[in-house]
């Protein structure tokens, strides 16, 4: 564990983590984020941001002098469906463009409580039709997300399986909430551990995302989606977060379906961590890893 890390973690638990312990108003929570993304999360030189729509709402493209033709990745933010949005990810979205030498896009999608559930998930199903309609290739299209964005990523993917639609390449998730029944024993287990995340929280947000419907509704909770048949999947999670049981039971669970897991348990290091890569040498070698299985999975595509 770097000595960054150790500050990082410091620093998280003393200010972050009582922030959002309190922290009840989705505009403050939101205008919070949109000034420390732009602090501390910036993307790398050289990147070109377009804010053009895609499915109706507003989308940022990332790229770096490519062609139309250069494989895609469609990220989805995190924020517990409350908070987040395209800004608040372009830096971290672009370090790993970068290295993997593909371009993104970050749709806008709804968030709750003023659009709650299905809205998000909705969009995110729309942004990757529009994709096609476009005339974009799914083999050249990466799915990913972190937190929220992570939910919505696999629960995206288990609905294009539903539906017998049209897959991608593969899809990642950076310490993503699987399971909005919280029955995973990491959500008490690490509950003092966690640096960010407050453990109080979880119910009040998953109502205010989910309103009436029922948690274990596989678009809301992937954990209880049918995979049989897709591609790849990558996830990572630190061994100290409360959602890590979350990415644990889905990577069995998609095992057991048959699904190609690269699964990554890092020990010590904060709720989605890549997003410090201007900070963390661990976040920037998780970024080095996920670009070279992103880079495998569109190769491994090509040539099939």
């Amino acid at each position: 564990m770097s000595w960054q890390a150790r500050l990082l973690n410091a620093w998280l638990r003393l200010t972050e983590k009582p922030f959002l312990s309190r922290a009840a108003n989705p505009a403050v929570l939101r205008a919070s984020f949109e000034v420390k993304a732009a602090l501390f999360f910036r993307a790398p030189w050289g990147t070109k941001s377009v804010r053009r729509d895609l499915a109706g709402l507003p989308a940022l493209w990332l790229s770096r002098s490519q062609t139309p033709d250069t494989p895609l990745l469609l990220y989805f933010h995190g924020g517990a469906h409350v908070f987040g949005s395209p800004r608040t990810m372009r830096g971290t979205v672009a370090a790993l463009a970068k290295r993997a030498g593909i371009r993104a896009v970050l749709p806008r999608y709804p968030l709750a409580p003023e659009a709650p559930f299905p809205a998000a998930i909705d969009h995110c199903m729309a942004s990757y039709r529009a994709l096609l309609d476009e005339g974009v290739d799914p083999a050249h299209i990466i799915v990913g997300g972190d937190s929220a964005g992570g939910n919505l990523a696999l629960a995206l993917l288990g609905q294009l399986c539903v539906e017998g639609a049209a897959l991608p390449a593969g899809v990642f998730a950076l310490s993503p909430l699987t399971d909005m029944t919280f029955s995973g024993a990491s959500i008490q287990r690490n509950a003092a551990k966690d640096v960010v995340l407050p453990t109080a929280r979880l119910a009040e947000t998953a109502q205010a995302y989910l309103g009436d419907h029922a948690p274990v509704d596989p678009r809301a909770s992937p954990l209880f989606a049918d995979f049989t048949g897709v591609p790849p999947v990558w996830l990572c999670a630190g061994d100290t977060e409360i959602l890590l049981d979350d990415t644990l039971r889905m990577a069995d669970h998609l095992k057991a379906q048959g699904v190609a897991v690269d699964l990554h348990v890092v020990p010590d290091l904060p709720h989605v961590w890549p997003m410090f890569h201007n900070l963390l040498p661990e976040a920037r070698a998780t970024l080095d890893e996920l670009a070279a299985w992103i880079g495998a999975r569109l190769s491994s595509d090509r040539s099939e």
